[in-house]
């Protein structure tokens, strides 16, 4: 029987997981993120209230979450993006 290996991926380079989950989870060869949000690090605050800066910084955690598991945008093969407007 085969074993599937688990490991936890956090940065400081991304906000901290808000609830009882983590920025990403790495699954043998597959990485998950869920619930990026686009707070800013080091304040934990929004930007601004504009859709296109809170979806860059969103963009800018996830790219530093992938860093942190020694990944990038260039591995990924799906992505879903749920906006609120």
């Amino acid at each position: 029987m085969s074993t599937i290996t688990r490991k936890i991926i956090a940065t400081t380079k991304a906000p901290a997981a808000i609830g009882p989950y983590s920025q990403a989870v790495l699954v043998d060869h597959t990485l998950y993120i869920s619930g990026s949000l686009g707070l800013v690090p080091e304040t934990g605050q929004f930007p601004s209230e504009s859709v296109k800066a809170q979806t860059e910084q969103s963009l800018k955690n996830i790219g530093a979450i992938l860093e942190a598991a020694g990944s990038s945008y260039d591995n990924g093969i799906h992505c879903k993006f749920y906006l609120k407007l």
